[in-house]
Protein backbone atom coordinates (compact mmCIF):
# COMPACT_ATOMS: atom_id res chain seq x y z
CA UNK A 1 0.00 0.00 0.00
CA UNK A 2 2.79 1.78 0.89
CA UNK A 3 4.69 2.22 -2.35
CA UNK A 4 1.39 3.23 -4.10
CA UNK A 5 0.89 6.06 -1.27
CA UNK A 6 4.55 7.12 -0.28
CA UNK A 7 4.75 9.20 3.15
CA UNK A 8 4.70 12.38 1.29
CA UNK A 9 1.63 11.86 -0.80
CA UNK A 10 -0.41 11.13 2.20
CA UNK A 11 1.23 13.68 3.79
CA UNK A 12 -0.11 16.18 1.04
CA UNK A 13 -3.45 14.41 0.86
CA UNK A 14 -4.24 15.06 4.33
CA UNK A 15 -2.75 18.45 4.02
CA UNK A 16 -5.32 19.57 1.18
CA UNK A 17 -8.33 17.64 2.51
CA UNK A 18 -7.63 19.96 5.85
CA UNK A 19 -7.77 22.97 3.75
CA UNK A 20 -10.99 22.04 2.19
CA UNK A 21 -12.03 21.31 5.61
CA UNK A 22 -11.25 24.32 6.84
CA UNK A 23 -12.37 25.97 3.85
CA UNK A 24 -16.12 24.54 4.01
CA UNK A 25 -15.68 25.91 7.68
CA UNK A 26 -15.27 29.66 7.02
CA UNK A 27 -17.73 29.33 4.39
CA UNK A 28 -20.35 28.36 7.26
CA UNK A 29 -19.39 30.58 9.16
CA UNK A 30 -19.66 33.75 6.98
CA UNK A 31 -23.25 32.21 6.25
CA UNK A 32 -23.81 32.23 9.23
CA UNK A 33 -22.25 35.76 10.33
CA UNK A 34 -23.49 37.46 7.19
CA UNK A 35 -26.91 38.65 8.96
CA UNK A 36 -24.83 40.33 11.33
CA UNK A 37 -22.42 42.26 8.67
CA UNK A 38 -24.20 45.84 8.95
CA UNK A 39 -24.56 46.11 12.66
CA UNK A 40 -21.06 45.24 12.64
CA UNK A 41 -20.34 47.94 10.06
CA UNK A 42 -21.86 50.34 12.41
CA UNK A 43 -20.52 48.87 15.29
CA UNK A 44 -16.78 49.67 14.09
CA UNK A 45 -18.13 52.90 13.04
CA UNK A 46 -19.12 54.04 16.27
CA UNK A 47 -16.01 52.41 18.27
CA UNK A 48 -13.26 53.69 16.05
CA UNK A 49 -14.82 57.08 15.81
CA UNK A 50 -15.71 57.96 19.34
CA UNK A 51 -12.66 55.96 20.92
CA UNK A 52 -11.49 59.19 21.61
CA UNK A 53 -14.18 61.09 23.10
CA UNK A 54 -15.05 57.73 24.85
CA UNK A 55 -11.43 57.58 26.68
CA UNK A 56 -11.46 61.29 27.86
CA UNK A 57 -15.01 60.21 29.49
CA UNK A 58 -13.76 56.94 31.12
CA UNK A 59 -10.85 59.27 32.48
CA UNK A 60 -13.49 62.16 34.02
CA UNK A 61 -15.42 59.53 35.50
CA UNK A 62 -12.65 57.56 37.21
CA UNK A 63 -11.85 54.77 35.04
CA UNK A 64 -15.37 53.26 34.82
CA UNK A 65 -15.59 51.66 31.63
CA UNK A 66 -19.05 50.26 31.94
CA UNK A 67 -20.62 53.48 33.25
CA UNK A 68 -18.94 55.25 30.54
CA UNK A 69 -20.36 53.07 28.02
CA UNK A 70 -23.72 53.20 29.42
CA UNK A 71 -23.81 56.75 28.79
CA UNK A 72 -22.07 56.73 25.83
CA UNK A 73 -25.43 54.49 24.92
CA UNK A 74 -27.85 56.78 26.12
CA UNK A 75 -26.59 59.62 24.36
CA UNK A 76 -26.50 58.54 20.82
CA UNK A 77 -29.29 55.95 20.77
CA UNK A 78 -31.27 59.50 21.99
CA UNK A 79 -29.93 61.46 19.08
CA UNK A 80 -31.22 58.24 16.80
CA UNK A 81 -34.33 58.44 19.09
CA UNK A 82 -34.87 62.33 18.38
CA UNK A 83 -35.94 62.42 14.60
CA UNK A 84 -37.23 59.01 14.51
CA UNK A 85 -39.44 60.44 16.96
CA UNK A 86 -40.57 63.95 14.66
CA UNK A 87 -41.18 61.03 11.81
CA UNK A 88 -43.33 59.08 13.32
CA UNK A 89 -45.32 61.97 14.69
CA UNK A 90 -45.18 63.71 10.72
CA UNK A 91 -46.58 60.42 9.70
CA UNK A 92 -49.54 60.44 11.70
CA UNK A 93 -49.87 63.73 12.09
CA UNK A 94 -50.43 63.35 8.06
CA UNK A 95 -52.56 60.00 8.15
CA UNK A 96 -55.27 61.68 9.85
CA UNK A 97 -55.15 64.69 6.99
CA UNK A 98 -55.33 61.70 4.68
CA UNK A 99 -58.37 60.70 6.53
CA UNK A 100 -60.56 63.81 6.55
CA UNK A 101 -59.09 64.76 3.19
CA UNK A 102 -60.61 61.09 1.33
CA UNK A 103 -64.01 61.45 3.69
CA UNK A 104 -64.10 64.90 1.87
CA UNK A 105 -63.58 63.09 -1.37
CA UNK A 106 -66.23 60.67 -0.76
CA UNK A 107 -68.53 63.72 -0.03
CA UNK A 108 -68.18 65.78 -2.31
CA UNK A 109 -65.88 64.30 -5.06
CA UNK A 110 -62.12 64.75 -6.40
CA UNK A 111 -61.31 68.91 -5.87
CA UNK A 112 -59.06 70.14 -9.03
CA UNK A 113 -55.22 71.04 -8.52
CA UNK A 114 -53.76 73.93 -7.34
CA UNK A 115 -52.35 76.21 -10.67
CA UNK A 116 -48.99 76.20 -9.44
CA UNK A 117 -49.11 72.25 -9.81
CA UNK A 118 -50.92 72.52 -13.46
CA UNK A 119 -48.17 75.39 -14.13
CA UNK A 120 -44.93 73.19 -12.70
CA UNK A 121 -42.26 73.16 -16.08
CA UNK A 122 -42.52 69.72 -18.19
CA UNK A 123 -44.83 67.94 -15.57
CA UNK A 124 -47.96 70.43 -15.18
CA UNK A 125 -49.70 69.45 -17.83
CA UNK A 126 -49.30 65.39 -17.76
CA UNK A 127 -50.75 65.97 -13.97
CA UNK A 128 -53.56 67.94 -14.91
CA UNK A 129 -54.42 65.33 -17.65
CA UNK A 130 -54.36 62.25 -15.22
CA UNK A 131 -56.10 64.04 -12.59
CA UNK A 132 -59.13 65.39 -14.95
CA UNK A 133 -59.54 61.49 -15.58
CA UNK A 134 -59.43 60.73 -11.92
CA UNK A 135 -62.45 63.49 -11.09
CA UNK A 136 -64.36 62.85 -14.36
CA UNK A 137 -63.93 58.40 -13.47
CA UNK A 138 -62.14 57.41 -10.66
CA UNK A 139 -62.75 53.73 -11.01
CA UNK A 140 -61.16 54.14 -14.69
CA UNK A 141 -58.13 56.10 -14.08
CA UNK A 142 -57.22 54.18 -11.02
CA UNK A 143 -57.71 50.76 -12.57
CA UNK A 144 -55.69 51.95 -16.01
CA UNK A 145 -52.31 53.43 -14.29
CA UNK A 146 -53.11 50.81 -11.21
CA UNK A 147 -49.85 48.76 -12.13
CA UNK A 148 -47.96 52.01 -11.88
CA UNK A 149 -49.68 53.01 -8.31
CA UNK A 150 -49.00 49.49 -7.32
CA UNK A 151 -45.26 49.60 -7.89
CA UNK A 152 -44.91 52.93 -6.40
CA UNK A 153 -46.29 51.89 -3.02
CA UNK A 154 -44.55 48.66 -3.50
CA UNK A 155 -41.20 50.51 -3.91
CA UNK A 156 -42.79 53.00 -0.87
CA UNK A 157 -43.22 49.96 1.08
CA UNK A 158 -39.63 48.43 0.43
CA UNK A 159 -38.00 51.56 1.28
CA UNK A 160 -39.55 51.76 4.36
CA UNK A 161 -39.26 48.82 5.64
CA UNK A 162 -35.09 48.99 4.19
CA UNK A 163 -35.09 52.14 6.15
CA UNK A 164 -36.65 51.09 9.52
CA UNK A 165 -34.17 47.91 8.99
CA UNK A 166 -31.19 50.08 8.85
CA UNK A 167 -32.18 52.22 11.76
CA UNK A 168 -32.74 49.13 13.76
CA UNK A 169 -28.76 47.61 12.92
CA UNK A 170 -28.16 51.44 13.82
CA UNK A 171 -29.13 51.41 17.34
CA UNK A 172 -27.76 47.47 17.72
CA UNK A 173 -24.23 48.99 16.54
CA UNK A 174 -24.41 51.71 19.07
CA UNK A 175 -24.37 49.14 21.71
CA UNK A 176 -22.13 46.90 20.56
CA UNK A 177 -19.87 49.56 20.11
CA UNK A 178 -20.20 50.39 23.63
CA UNK A 179 -19.32 46.54 24.34
CA UNK A 180 -16.15 46.74 22.45
CA UNK A 181 -15.15 50.22 23.84
CA UNK A 182 -16.00 48.76 27.28
CA UNK A 183 -13.39 45.97 26.82
CA UNK A 184 -10.63 47.97 25.70
CA UNK A 185 -7.99 46.60 23.69
CA UNK A 186 -8.94 43.61 25.22
CA UNK A 187 -11.08 41.97 22.40
CA UNK A 188 -8.53 42.37 19.71
CA UNK A 189 -6.39 40.29 21.53
CA UNK A 190 -7.11 36.80 19.89
CA UNK A 191 -6.79 38.66 16.54
CA UNK A 192 -3.50 40.37 17.13
CA UNK A 193 -2.28 36.67 18.63
CA UNK A 194 -3.50 34.88 16.02
CA UNK A 195 -2.12 37.25 13.19
CA UNK A 196 0.78 37.35 14.96
CA UNK A 197 1.68 33.39 14.78
CA UNK A 198 0.46 33.35 10.82
CA UNK A 199 2.77 35.95 9.45
CA UNK A 200 5.26 36.93 12.13
CA UNK A 201 5.77 39.87 14.52
CA UNK A 202 6.18 42.32 12.42
CA UNK A 203 4.68 41.70 9.33
CA UNK A 204 1.41 40.89 11.60
CA UNK A 205 1.66 43.69 13.53
CA UNK A 206 2.20 46.02 10.55
CA UNK A 207 -0.71 44.38 9.00
CA UNK A 208 -3.06 44.92 11.59
CA UNK A 209 -1.91 48.68 11.72
CA UNK A 210 -2.68 49.28 8.14
CA UNK A 211 -6.66 47.18 8.24
CA UNK A 212 -7.03 49.86 11.35
CA UNK A 213 -5.52 52.62 9.67
CA UNK A 214 -8.22 51.78 6.54
CA UNK A 215 -11.17 51.05 8.92
CA UNK A 216 -10.08 54.56 10.86
CA UNK A 217 -10.11 56.46 7.79
CA UNK A 218 -13.80 55.43 6.31
CA UNK A 219 -15.53 55.94 9.79
CA UNK A 220 -13.81 59.48 10.26
CA UNK A 221 -14.87 59.75 6.63
CA UNK A 222 -18.49 58.89 7.23
CA UNK A 223 -19.06 60.61 10.10
CA UNK A 224 -17.06 63.75 9.45
CA UNK A 225 -19.37 63.89 6.68
CA UNK A 226 -22.52 63.32 8.34
CA UNK A 227 -21.67 65.90 10.89
CA UNK A 228 -20.52 68.44 8.27
CA UNK A 229 -23.87 67.98 6.31
CA UNK A 230 -26.09 67.84 9.08
CA UNK A 231 -25.08 71.14 10.48
CA UNK A 232 -24.65 72.92 6.94
CA UNK A 233 -28.34 71.55 6.48
CA UNK A 234 -29.37 73.18 9.97
CA UNK A 235 -27.58 76.41 8.61
CA UNK A 236 -29.42 76.49 5.62
CA UNK A 237 -33.33 75.50 7.01
CA UNK A 238 -32.41 77.88 9.59
CA UNK A 239 -31.90 80.95 7.41
CA UNK A 240 -34.50 80.03 5.15
CA UNK A 241 -36.78 80.27 8.02
CA UNK A 242 -37.95 76.46 8.28
CA UNK A 243 -39.55 75.12 11.31
CA UNK A 244 -38.10 72.49 13.55
CA UNK A 245 -34.54 72.90 11.66
CA UNK A 246 -32.82 71.44 14.23
CA UNK A 247 -34.58 68.01 14.29
CA UNK A 248 -34.69 68.25 10.56
CA UNK A 249 -30.83 69.37 10.46
CA UNK A 250 -30.79 65.90 12.65
CA UNK A 251 -32.77 63.82 10.39
CA UNK A 252 -30.18 64.61 7.47
CA UNK A 253 -27.15 63.84 9.78
CA UNK A 254 -29.20 60.23 9.72
CA UNK A 255 -29.91 59.44 6.67
CA UNK A 256 -25.97 60.75 5.23
CA UNK A 257 -24.54 58.50 8.15
CA UNK A 258 -26.90 55.68 6.48
CA UNK A 259 -25.91 56.75 2.82
CA UNK A 260 -29.09 57.52 1.89
CA UNK A 261 -28.71 61.45 1.38
CA UNK A 262 -30.04 64.29 2.30
CA UNK A 263 -32.67 64.63 -0.34
CA UNK A 264 -35.27 62.10 1.66
CA UNK A 265 -35.60 65.76 3.65
CA UNK A 266 -35.00 68.24 1.18
CA UNK A 267 -37.53 67.37 -1.39
CA UNK A 268 -40.34 67.34 0.99
CA UNK A 269 -38.98 70.94 2.81
CA UNK A 270 -39.09 72.02 -0.89
CA UNK A 271 -42.74 70.83 -1.77
CA UNK A 272 -43.93 72.40 1.55
CA UNK A 273 -42.31 75.29 0.23
CA UNK A 274 -43.32 75.49 -3.21
CA UNK A 275 -47.25 74.74 -1.70
CA UNK A 276 -46.80 77.35 0.83
CA UNK A 277 -46.02 79.97 -1.96
CA UNK A 278 -42.89 81.06 -0.35
CA UNK A 279 -40.82 81.40 -3.99
CA UNK A 280 -38.14 82.66 -2.68
CA UNK A 281 -37.66 80.44 -0.09
CA UNK A 282 -38.00 77.40 -2.37
CA UNK A 283 -35.32 78.95 -5.09
CA UNK A 284 -32.85 79.36 -2.04
CA UNK A 285 -33.78 75.61 -0.57
CA UNK A 286 -33.08 74.07 -4.01
CA UNK A 287 -29.86 75.72 -4.27
CA UNK A 288 -29.04 75.54 -0.75
CA UNK A 289 -29.58 71.42 -1.41
CA UNK A 290 -27.81 71.14 -4.67
CA UNK A 291 -24.80 72.50 -2.73
CA UNK A 292 -25.89 70.15 0.14
CA UNK A 293 -25.55 67.04 -2.37
CA UNK A 294 -22.44 67.89 -3.92
CA UNK A 295 -20.49 68.53 -0.35
CA UNK A 296 -21.56 65.06 0.61
CA UNK A 297 -20.83 63.35 -2.80
CA UNK A 298 -17.35 64.79 -2.66
CA UNK A 299 -16.72 65.43 0.41
CA UNK A 300 -17.07 61.81 1.87
CA UNK A 301 -14.49 60.13 0.12
CA UNK A 302 -11.65 63.10 0.84
CA UNK A 303 -11.73 62.92 4.25
CA UNK A 304 -11.74 59.24 4.19
CA UNK A 305 -8.86 59.33 1.83
CA UNK A 306 -6.86 62.20 3.75
CA UNK A 307 -7.89 60.52 7.41
CA UNK A 308 -6.00 57.37 6.13
CA UNK A 309 -2.52 57.98 7.39
CA UNK A 310 0.06 56.67 5.75
CA UNK A 311 -2.09 54.85 3.08
CA UNK A 312 -1.82 56.89 -0.07
CA UNK A 313 -4.45 59.02 -1.16
CA UNK A 314 -5.48 57.26 -4.38
CA UNK A 315 -5.40 53.93 -2.85
CA UNK A 316 -7.90 54.56 -0.25
CA UNK A 317 -10.04 56.62 -2.76
CA UNK A 318 -10.18 54.24 -5.62
CA UNK A 319 -11.07 50.98 -2.66
CA UNK A 320 -14.47 53.47 -1.19
CA UNK A 321 -15.50 53.90 -4.40
CA UNK A 322 -15.00 50.63 -6.11
CA UNK A 323 -16.28 49.05 -2.77
CA UNK A 324 -19.69 51.38 -2.72
CA UNK A 325 -20.27 50.57 -6.23
CA UNK A 326 -19.65 46.81 -5.70
CA UNK A 327 -21.32 46.18 -2.21
CA UNK A 328 -23.24 48.82 -1.43
CA UNK A 329 -22.52 50.53 2.45
CA UNK A 330 -20.27 47.78 3.64
CA UNK A 331 -18.58 47.62 0.36
CA UNK A 332 -16.66 51.19 1.81
CA UNK A 333 -15.20 49.53 4.25
CA UNK A 334 -14.55 45.96 2.40
CA UNK A 335 -12.79 48.22 -0.38
CA UNK A 336 -10.81 50.59 1.88
CA UNK A 337 -9.26 47.49 3.65
CA UNK A 338 -9.03 45.05 0.61
CA UNK A 339 -7.06 48.19 -1.52
CA UNK A 340 -5.21 49.54 1.87
CA UNK A 341 -3.88 45.75 2.22
CA UNK A 342 -2.98 45.12 -1.19
CA UNK A 343 -1.19 48.32 -1.50
CA UNK A 344 0.31 47.50 2.07
CA UNK A 345 1.62 43.97 1.07
CA UNK A 346 2.90 45.04 -2.82
CA UNK A 347 4.80 47.36 -1.11
CA UNK A 348 6.37 45.55 1.41
CA UNK A 349 7.37 42.66 -1.16
CA UNK A 350 8.39 45.17 -3.53
CA UNK A 351 10.76 47.09 -0.63
CA UNK A 352 12.35 42.77 0.45
CA UNK A 353 12.73 42.44 -3.49
CA UNK A 354 14.53 45.39 -4.42
CA UNK A 355 16.50 45.29 -0.69
CA UNK A 356 17.33 41.70 -1.97
CA UNK A 357 18.79 42.88 -5.31
CA UNK A 358 21.04 45.61 -4.10
CA UNK A 359 21.67 44.97 -0.54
Amino acid sequence: MNKFFPNDSRSLIETILVLLLLLLLMLALYDVLRVFFGVLTFALIFSVSFSGPFERLVRILGNRRVLASIIYSILLVAIVALPFTFIVSTVRHHVRESIVWLADVKKNGVPPLPKWVINLPFVGEDIDSFWQQVQDSPRDAIAHHGEQIRQLLRRMLTSGAGIVGTAVQFIVGIFISAYFLATGKKIMEPVELTTVHLLGKEDGLSLLGVITQAIKGVSIGIMGTAFIAGFLAWIGLFLAGVSYSLVLAGLVFFLVLLQLGPLLVWIPVVIWAIIEGHTGMTIFLIIYGIALLVIDAFLKPILIARSGGKIPFLVLFLGVIGGLAAWGFTGMFKGAIIMAVSHTVFTTWLGRKTSGSFG
